[in-house]
């Protein structure tokens, strides 16, 4: 699977999308209802990143 921008993840009952993607790191925000789009903001590296969306499913859009 390819990271791209503003893919959006659903781990649980957490929404994860994608805002800045570069080599080596991954800015994201993290929400529970997408709808209202609040959440918050966090950076990790693109390794981590894996990591926590392991197990996720990519949603349609």
């Amino acid at each position: 699977m390819k990271l791209q921008q503003n893919q959006v993840w659903k781990k649980g009952a957490e929404f994860i999308r994608i805002t800045r993607l570069e080599r080596l790191e991954v800015a994201y925000k993290s929400m529970t209802d997408l709808e209202t789009k609040e959440g918050e903001h966090h950076v990790l590296s693109k390794k981590e990143f894996c990591r926590l969306i392991r197990g996720a499913k990519l949603l349609d859009g």
